[in-house]
Formats: C-alpha cells, sequence, structure tokens
C-alpha cells in the first residue's frame, strides 16, 4: 500500500468511526406542522390551538393530559374536593423544578391564577376561570385580586374556591390559562419572558429558538420530572396553513406529520388511503363550525336577519358534497357525544325541506326591508386554505339563491381570529374546539360575560340566568337539562348558525409511535416516539 493510500484509508476510519459515533449520539427530532403562526407563546394571552400544541409541551399544569387527552396529575398529583364541590385542595409533587433548576411552588400556581384575571393583562381567555370564587368580580376591576378563593397553603399545598361546583375542573386546569408560571423571571423580565434564552419552563421541553413565520425550536427539558420517559429530544413546530402544503411537506419527509384538524385537503383521502395507507386519520372532533353574525351592528341586531342567513344553508350539501370527510350537518351548537349532557336543542327548521327554509329566508328578507332593488349585502370573512375557500364559495353561493350578496373575505387563521375577537366583522365563519369534555366549553360562548369568545355580542339574560343556574346545581342530570334549556334558547334567538360538527383529518407518519386519536386533537410530544 502506498503512503498516499494508507493516509486515505486513515482517513476513511477516522472518517467512519466518527459518523458511528454522531449515529450513536444523534438527537431524535420530530418534526410538526402547525396551523399558523403564533401571536404569542405568554398562557396567558394565547388563544389558538396552535398555540396551545407548543405551549403544552412547554408548561404543565396542575393536571395535563395524557396520550387520550384524558386528564391526569400534573404539578399536582393528588387533589380533593369538599362535600358541596367548592373546595379543592392540590397537593404538589415533591422536588419539581422549573428549567432553570428554581423550584415550583405553590405560589407559582397562585401567581398564574392571579395574573390571567389580573384586568392589567388583558387575557383573552379569563372568563375560562370564572369558576373561581370571584373571579368575574376580580377580571372586570370590581374586587381587589386578593378576593380571589385561592391561596398557596404551604410550597406543595394549593387550595381553590370555587363559585359553583364544577365537576369538569381536572379537564380544565390542563387548559393553559391556569398553568402556573415562574414568578421569578416573569417579574424580572416582564413582556420579554417568553423569549428563547429568558423563558424557563416546567413541561418536557424548553424553547430553543423562534424563526418568525418559519419554525419553532424546543428541546427536551433534563429537569422535567419524567425526563426519563420522554424519547424525542427536539420538537420543531411549522406554520402551515395550507394543507396541500402540508401533504407536498409530509410527502417528501419534511414534516412527520400535521397535527392539526386541517392536515390534509379533503379531495386527497382516498389517494392517501391507497397510496398511504394508515397515516391520514379521520376521526370525530370535539368541536363545531357556524356562521356568527355581529349583533352589536344593524342589521345583524334583527332576528328576522339572522335566522334567513342560518334558513339559507343547506349543511347536507355543505357536508357531503363540498367537504366529504366525515363531518355532519349541525343543527345545534353543542358537538354530540359530549360528557355531562342530554340530547334535544336544535334549531326548529330541523326537519324542513329546502325549498321551505329558501322561502322563508325571502319572506323574512323582506319583511326586514331587502329584495331585489335592496339585497342583504356583507363580507364574509373566513379563513384561508383550501377546503375553506372551497366551503366559502358553497355557502356564499346559497346565500345568493334567496337574495343575499356576501363577498368571501379570506385571512390566515390568526388574522382572522384576532379580527372576529376584536368585532371587526358582520358575518364570519367561527369555530370552536372543546377546551374540556363538558358542555359548558361551548355554552359559556354565548354568555354575556364570555368577553371576545362571544363573537356575535349575544346577550339575552333568560340565557345568562339559566347558565347561572346551572353553574350551582350540582346533579349532573339535572344541570344538563338546564344547559339543555339555555342552549335551545340560544339558538332560537339565532345566536349563531350551525353549520357542521367537524371531523379532525390528521397527517401521521408511520414512523411516529405514541400517538392516539382522540376527540380533541391535542397531542403531546411527551408521549411520542420515533420508530423507522
Amino acid at each position: 500500500m502506498g503512503l498516499r493510500s494508507f493516509v486515505c484509508a486513515g482517513l476513511a476510519l477516522v472518517s467512519s468511526l466518527c459518523l458511528t459515533a454522531h449515529s450513536a449520539n444523534a438527537a431524535t427530532v420530530i418534526h410538526r406542522g402547525n396551523a399558523s403562526e403564533p401571536d404569542t407563546l405568554d398562557p396567558h394571552l394565547a388563544s389558538g390551538t396552535w398555540e396551545n400544541n407548543i405551549i403544552g409541551d412547554l408548561f404543565l399544569g396542575l393536571t395535563t393530559d395524557d396520550i387520550n387527552a384524558r386528564p391526569i396529575p400534573g404539578v399536582a398529583e393528588s387533589w380533593t374536593t369538599s362535600a358541596d364541590g367548592l373546595t379543592w385542595t392540590f397537593k404538589f409533587r415533591k422536588g419539581l423544578v422549573w428549567s432553570d433548576g428554581v423550584p415550583i411552588k405553590a405560589s407559582d400556581a397562585a401567581f398564574g391564577i392571579r395574573r390571567v384575571l389580573d384586568p392589567k393583562t388583558a387575557a383573552k381567555y379569563a372568563s375560562i376561570l370564572y369558576v373561581v370564587a370571584n373571579a368575574e368580580e376580580v377580571n372586570k376591576g370590581e374586587k381587589p385580586i386578593a378576593e380571589l378563593g385561592l391561596r398557596a397553603i404551604d410550597g406543595l399545598t394549593l387550595e381553590i374556591k370555587l363559585n359553583q361546583p364544577a365537576p369538569f375542573l381536572p379537564g380544565l386546569l390542563t387548559h393553559y390559562t391556569s398553568f402556573p408560571l415562574p414568578e421569578h423571571v416573569i417579574s424580572k423580565h416582564a413582556d420579554d419572558w417568553t423569549k428563547p434564552g429568558i423563558m424557563v419552563s416546567s413541561g418536557p421541553y424548553t424553547l430553543a429558538e423562534w424563526q418568525p413565520h418559519d419554525q419553532i425550536k424546543l428541546v427536551k427539558n433534563p429537569k422535567f420530572y419524567d425526563a426519563a420517559n420522554v424519547a424525542i429530544d427536539e420538537v420543531y413546530f411549522y406554520p402551515i396553513e395550507d394543507e396541500r402544503s402540508a401533504l407536498t411537506r409530509f410527502r417528501s419527509g419534511e414534516i412527520d406529520g400535521n397535527f392539526t384538524n386541517r392536515g390534509f385537503p379533503v379531495d386527497q383521502i382516498a389517494w392517501l388511503k391507497e397510496n398511504m395507507p394508515g397515516q391520514a386519520h379521520i376521526h370525530p372532533y370535539l368541536a363545531n363550525e357556524y356562521v356568527v353574525m355581529n349583533m352589536r351592528r344593524k342589521p345583524y341586531d334583527d332576528p328576522r336577519i339572522r335566522r334567513a342567513i342560518a334558513l339559507a344553508i343547506n349543511r347536507e350539501i355543505y357536508t357531503e358534497k363540498v367537504y366529504r370527510d366525515g363531518r355532519v350537518p349541525a343543527y345545534a351548537f353543542v358537538p354530540p357525544g359530549i360528557d355531562n349532557y342530554t340530547s334535544g336543542p336544535s334549531v326548529d327548521f330541523v326537519n324542513w325541506p329546502m325549498e321551505k327554509r329558501k322561502e322563508e329566508a325571502k319572506r323574512l328578507l323582506a319583511e326586514a326591508g331587502y329584495g331585489p332593488n335592496n339585497p342583504l349585502t356583507f363580507d364574509y370573512k373566513h379563513m384561508t386554505g383550501f377546503d375553506p375557500r372551497r366551503a366559502a364559495a358553497a355557502i356564499t353561493a346559497m346565500w345568493r339563491d334567496v337574495g343575499i350578496t356576501a363577498k368571501p373575505l379570506p385571512n390566515e387563521p390568526k388574522v382572522h381570529y384576532n379580527t372576529i375577537q376584536e368585532f371587526d366583522f358582520d358575518v364570519a365563519m367561527a369555530a370552536w374546539v372543546g377546551d374540556y369534555n363538558d358542555p359548558q366549553t361551548f355554552l359559556y360562548l354565548l354568555e354575556g360575560s364570555a368577553g371576545p369568545f362571544n363573537y356575535g355580542g349575544y346577550d339575552n339574560p333568560v340565557y345568562n340566568d339559566l347558565m347561572s343556574k346551572a353553574k350551582q346545581t350540582l346533579d349532573l342530570k339535572q344541570r344538563a337539562q338546564i344547559m339543555a334549556q339555555a342552549e335551545q334558547v340560544a339558538l332560537n334567538d339565532t345566536a349563531i348558525a350551525p353549520l357542521d360538527f367537524p371531523a379532525a383529518k390528521l397527517l401521521v407518519g408511520n414512523h411516529v409511535k405514541g400517538y392516539s386519536d382522540n376527540i380533541v386533537i391535542i397531542h403531546r410530544t411527551r408521549w411520542m416516539r420515533i420508530k423507522r
């Protein structure tokens, strides 16, 4: 062997050894498609499912989501409830620390709940925690924060007092608004606390980098109490708003899955089943989709206008011909199959033939002063994407049949929801994903106190009183009946126009293990692993 050959062989051996060592120590990585660019990663300022996907990997609540999105112990290892259901006491796990090594204390949980309910925080989601004693009054500035119904009894014990029985509380506390937050970091860095390099977290991952409109990278948190059972080292989230782009990137191997309810275009279902079997996941979803009309503006404060808009929609064509993805027509607001509820509420025209609905819509429009020479005209705001554009075209065509002129106006998801939360619309598409498995997660949206999530501004004292009564009812059957009465009131008022109960459409690579379909589409990376 010549010198040159010997040197080359030696270099090849070193290179091979280096590659072997690198392979042995290579990080396990998952690339996740996400529906939109987050506005924020602050749990108290977030409001989108695309933000929840990331925040839930960074932080742990008093309770947290298991692989099936059911509540299990989180920061709290156990809890007890008083006989009247109004006092809950949570015992924290011993030895928990933030990712910077500072102990996690019960006072961090108290700090977090006080912060989200502080009117200065202006949290969109504050009303979800109005079950806490005095929470609504504190959030509206009517009572001081000190009167909130919670206290850290000691470093490892938190007491929460409620103003109503809440059997769904363990599920509610998986929601990011209630997460314990690092007071020692927020008090020092204020609004900058969520930046990479500053943020500290309690969950299985920490924030490594955020490249806006490109990617967010999380890395495994070695100080997480269950780090030994977290198999994936790095998580990349990509804001992919278009279903076709998501499918293209999935097919090319750029992403391991698109874990959102807009995972792929519906016209590709047959192709996916044939060419990528087992990777297109379609299943029931604890969600609704509806048209909302801004009652703060004329003429949408007129129930005749709202009813005409609702009557003109052919939900069967909308679901069976436009979407064709397993979703079902909706004639109510609360999705079927939800816990702690009863069937029954529906719009009164559920069994009317479509021609009768159209004639009634035309009659109501004429009665309200609209017709061929003076058509009701509005922009219909909806989200971007291949399927939402098709759906908007279909629904505006249905309105055209009764003399309504509606112009589709698309926007990216976060802009769309920011717009309707600021009430800057006439008529818009809206959807809601259950934050926990109980009808209150949907019905509270129509309460006068629901803030920015009551998009249309519906505020009926009868509805509000029934919901208040339900909140004070400990018997689950009686509570369900009262809430059903409230839902019927809202449907009679056409507070919203139900469209459908969606089906989830996700893309998940066969090499992604530890994934389980669930009705709220919460899939924490903590439970996943990669096996090719």
